[in-house]
């Protein structure tokens, strides 16, 4: 498949649900908590096949403001990967920088810690940026933005006729990154799940069976594959997009 990969047109963001790796540990009889470990070497996996793919921005949805209601050992272990999964080589030896969003003040503080640490340690490494959804929420994200635009407006800093879409996208938590081109989710679901709803409004959507410790190259060569296959058109008739083409 990836010889029938189009490089001049892989996408310059991804973002990824990275679901089902509890059902991969349930149907092995494992706990939970073993499917995403099994999870974390995935990551190691996509990320780096992504770097090599020449991909800039990957965005992986790994823990939402609604998987606080889960169990407490499970966040728990969950908190514990996260932890893990910075102390290894993956940012530096693929020249990758870390960046991380979500609604970081209610990690423990040993969390934020490593968190900061790991963004300034990779600061400076140019292939791609892995942006980690820790503790995200879509509705959170936008729901804080228009926090912040109403101040500034209450303040006095902007007339309410000047919010735009340029301004609302301003005051997102992912301002310094480009909207997803292609939106991956794994593990057999066909929902949005509240990760990044403002960004995706023309992202193209793929959806797969294969539960994420499952994920590999060929299945992310799968998905770029399709999405290289669609015709992105904005709004635009098809006959409008190939006449700039």
């Amino acid at each position: 498949m990836e010889r029938q990969l189009d490089k001049t047109r892989i996408p310059e963001h991804i973002a990824i649900i990275m679901d089902g790796n509890g059902r991969w540990a349930t149907e092995r009889g494992k706990k939970r908590s073993y499917g995403h470990q099994a999870g974390v070497d995935a990551v190691r996996r996509i990320t780096a096949e992504c770097t090599r793919l020449g991909v800039k921005f990957l965005t992986l949805y790994t823990f939402s403001t609604e998987n606080w209601n889960r169990p407490e050992d499970e966040i728990a272990a969950l908190m514990g990967l996260v932890l893990d999964s910075l102390e290894d080589e993956t940012f530096m030896k693929n020249n990758v920088r870390f960046r991380v969003v979500g609604d970081t003040e209610r990690l423990s503080e040993k969390v934020q810690e490593k968190l900061r640490y790991t963004e300034n340690l990779t600061k400076g490494n140019t292939n791609m940026t892995m942006v980690v959804a820790l503790s995200y929420s879509s509705r959170w994200e936008i729901t804080n933005a228009a926090k912040r635009i109403a101040q500034e407006v209450k303040d006095g800093k902007l007339d309410i006729n000047d919010i735009t879409e340029d301004v609302f996208n301003d005051n997102l938590v992912t301002n310094f990154m480009p909207d997803p081109e292609l939106l991956i989710r794994t593990g057999g679901e066909l929902r949005i799940s509240n990760y990044l709803l403002w960004q995706i409004a023309y992202s193209e959507l793929y959806f797969c069976d294969t539960y994420w410790p499952d994920f590999s190259e060929q299945d992310l060569h799968n998905a770029i594959f399709d999405y290289q296959q669609r015709q992105r058109r904005f709004g635009k008739t098809e006959d409008q997009v190939e006449n700039e083409e």
